[in-house]
């Protein structure tokens, strides 16, 4: 009995036997209802899927009502998908018991796909810094390449690289932010990963962080040791401080500890204050008397009870 072989057919030969609209037809934009297991994970994908009470709630909507949004994703060679929007709804369709789910499915290229799942995912209410820290630079990366520009990182806090400043702009743009704080944001991916995890938990302020960032990262983990021993926080004054000293190249730990313990100047206390309200007064002055002219008026008046005071006791 003669073993059946299985020829695979190439593209390029199917092509004989297809005509154009067929090909153009298979490109279009299509809801399909796929099995969970076929999706697969957007590469580098910045934003973390959590098990917390919005996930519960989005479980419980599609229970009742099923998925109302189709997610996006685009074919992979292997046949499986690659998720480019959706992510939380597959997650909840999953704790939900569905085996499948609607999908739109899209063909994109690499940077389109990568700026389309940044823009999908960074509005949402409750995004970390770290999340758009990375999702801002993959953007901004994936713009610049599209642009046929180099992948040049921005830099500096409040800074502009000249050489991008489209780009950038784009980002901040679509993103409702202004073009300092996306640059900020794409600052913080030079932070090593303790201090960016104290970044999220708001333990270490996101100013101050931003200075912490031009610290190698040798002192960053000296810094970072520092300040989760003693259980403190810099200052952005004192970040900036930090930031200087690395750059002098004087960051020794002895300069670390005094600029974390110096004490601010102390500020003179404010003497107290009396007010009185003129309504209270006014009727004891002659009509037309001026706020200035009361309260001479009333100097001279304790003034003179002092003095008829002093000469008393001095009898």
């Amino acid at each position: 009995m003669s073993e059946r072989r299985r020829y695979e057919i190439s593209p390029a030969f199917a092509d004989l036997f297809t005509t154009q609209e067929d090909r153009d037809d298979a490109k279009l934009e299509k809801v399909r209802i796929l099995p969970l297991e076929d999706l697969q994970p957007f590469p580098n994908h910045p934003f973390a899927v959590r098990d917390d009470e919005e996930m519960e709630k989005l479980v419980d909507s599609i229970r009742v009502h099923g998925v109302l949004v189709p997610a996006i994703a685009r074919e992979k060679s292997d046949g499986s998908y690659e998720l480019v929007a959706g992510h939380r709804r597959k997650r909840a369709c999953e704790l939900a018991g569905l085996r499948e789910m609607p999908v739109l499915v899209r063909d994109l290229d690499d940077d389109t796909a990568t700026i389309l799942m940044v823009d999908s995912n960074v509005q949402r209410e409750h995004v970390l810094p770290s999340e758009k820290a990375k999702a801002y630079k993959m953007k901004l990366e994936a713009i610049k390449r599209k642009a046929g520009r180099p992948a040049k990182e921005n830099s500096g806090q409040v800074g502009q690289n000249f050489h991008e400043p489209y780009s950038v702009e784009k980002v901040a743009e679509d993103s409702n932010e202004s073009v300092k704080q996306v640059q900020r944001y794409i600052r913080l991916n030079h932070l090593i990963p303790e201090l960016m995890e104290m970044v999220d938990e708001n333990k270490l302020k996101f100013n101050p962080a931003v200075e912490i960032s031009y610290l190698n990262p040798e002192e960053q983990e000296t810094f970072y040791q520092y300040i989760d021993g003693q259980v403190c926080s810099p200052s952005l004054s004192q970040a900036q401080k930090l930031k200087a000293a690395s750059r002098e190249g004087s960051l020794t730990p002895d300069r670390l500890e005094s600029i974390m313990t110096a004490q601010p100047p102390s500020v003179k206390p404010r003497e107290p204050q009396i007010t009185i309200s003129l309504d209270r007064v006014r009727k004891y002055f002659p009509k037309g008397f001026t706020s200035e002219q009361i309260v001479n008026q009333i100097l001279r008046l304790l003034e003179a009870q002092y003095r008829t005071k002093q000469r008393g006791m001095e009898r």
